[in-house]
């Protein structure tokens, strides 16, 4: 899906490592949730509490998820998932825009 409708968009972004990642929280009527960023070239290092599909939408990243020892290449038009309460890395290559999609 390339557009949402009838949603709320918090104004105030999230700002994380010292800029090089940031989100807007959208909020769907049925009460799910989604942020859309950019994160810039760089190494990140992420908690989660709840499941998410991180869905690249422009750029290149390598992922290190929970329980693995191999790096994964996510490219524009390509997604990952994340299971609750884990920790991934990345190495973001090139500017990436992204959505994600928690539950």
């Amino acid at each position: 899906m390339s557009s949402y409708k009838e949603v709320e968009i918090n104004k105030a972004a999230n700002i994380y490592f010292d800029g090089k990642v940031t989100s807007r929280v959208i909020k769907f009527n049925d009460g799910s949730i989604k942020t859309l960023g950019i994160m810039m070239p760089g190494e990140f290092e992420f908690s989660t509490e709840k499941h998410e599909l991180m869905e690249i939408l422009a750029g290149e990243l390598s992922v290190l998820l929970p329980g693995s020892d191999h790096w994964q290449t996510v490219q524009g038009g390509e997604s990952f998932e994340v299971p609750a309460q884990s920790i991934f890395k990345l190495e973001v290559k090139s500017v990436v825009d992204y959505c994600c999609s928690y539950s």
